[in-house]
């Protein structure tokens, strides 16, 4: 799976970790993208808030989109090893090497498990964020 700042390692967690960092930088500057575009009350006339907050939110939206893909698909593969695994080590329980690249696989799909809950938590800042600064200009479509 791609992403803006390179190729999503699900192999590497460090790597996997990097590369959601970078996809979470629209996140991360979500304060100063709304200081910087919507204007307040005096500079109003100026910029077209409704379409600068609609710009933002669809941007946003399809960031988390892609970052939620992209976490699911990691935990897919990694899902699929930890089964494999698991089928190697019911035929050849006697296989320390095996348990141990097993054991290391499953905690790596329980830390990107979490990145589930994390992504959650910046979201949902993000989102708040959002309508804080953005409610008067756009109003989103209501997500089913």
């Amino acid at each position: 799976m791609a992403a803006p700042g390179g190729t999503l390692n699900c192999e590497d967690f460090a790597m996997f970790q990097e590369v959601l960092k970078v996809m979470r930088t629209i996140d991360d500057r979500i304060v100063h993208a709304l200081n910087t575009t919507v204007p307040t009350v005096s500079f109003s006339g100026k910029v077209d808030a409704t379409q600068t907050c609609k710009q933002l939110y669809e941007s946003l939206m399809e960031a988390h989109l892609s970052r939620d893909k992209a976490i699911k698909s990691c935990i897919g593969q990694t899902s699929e090893v930890v089964g494999r695994l698991r089928e190697e080590r019911a035929k050849d329980g006697e296989n320390l090497a095996l348990i141990k690249q097993l054991r290391k696989e499953q905690t790596k799909l329980k830390l990107m498990q979490s990145e589930l809950n994390v992504e959650e938590v910046v979201n949902d800042r993000s989102l708040k964020i959002f309508t804080e600064r953005c409610r008067i200009h756009y109003t989103p479509p209501k997500v089913k």
